[in-house]
């Protein structure tokens, strides 16, 4: 069984993602969204605010897990049997971090491959950054995002907003 493991923050999870997810599901025969608790970044959303809103939009997707982890990525891939990282590439700029992320990770554990999706073109401008800061002024962000996670988006930085005034 080939099991392969989607890391990122997700902080929200965008259409660009799921495209990502949904190609990569269809290609192994599980996959685990990875959810890295990094008390060190500052998220819109809790660790498990964003497990539970990764869990809603793949729920029709019977091979997906969603998880958060500590620790090095390359750790979890080998107490849990994991043979590929995935990672979604939306320019020249995210090759070059990625494929040194890639060799990095190669060098710690030699059994674990990356394997590169190229974001589809409609959701190659998407980020999940650029959201935040659009719902942070009002802005609609329906385009870019399912609705489940454009609601709780628009509660969080309403929330926000009215914490800062």
């Amino acid at each position: 069984m080939t099991i392969a493991i989607y890391p990122g923050s997700f902080d929200p999870v965008t259409y660009g993602h799921l495209d990502i997810i949904r190609r990569a599901a269809a290609v192994f025969d599980k996959l685990i969204i990875g959810i890295l608790r990094n008390k060190a970044k500052s998220c819109l959303f809790t660790t498990e605010e964003r497990v539970t809103m990764l869990g809603q939009v793949t729920r029709d997707l019977p091979n997906v897990e969603v998880v958060s982890f500590d620790g090095l990525l390359v750790d979890y891939c080998e107490k849990n049997d994991v043979n590929v990282i995935v990672r979604g590439i939306r320019a020249v700029s995210d090759f070059e971090f990625e494929l040194t992320m890639a060799q990095t990770n190669k060098q710690l554990n030699s059994r674990v491959e990356t394997m590169f999706f190229a974001t589809s073109a409609e959701y190659s401008y998407i980020s999940s950054s650029s959201i935040r800061e659009i719902a942070s002024f009002n802005g609609d962000i329906s385009h870019f995002v399912p609705e489940t996670v454009r609601l709780l988006v628009e509660e969080k930085s309403r929330q926000h907003n009215s914490d800062h005034d």
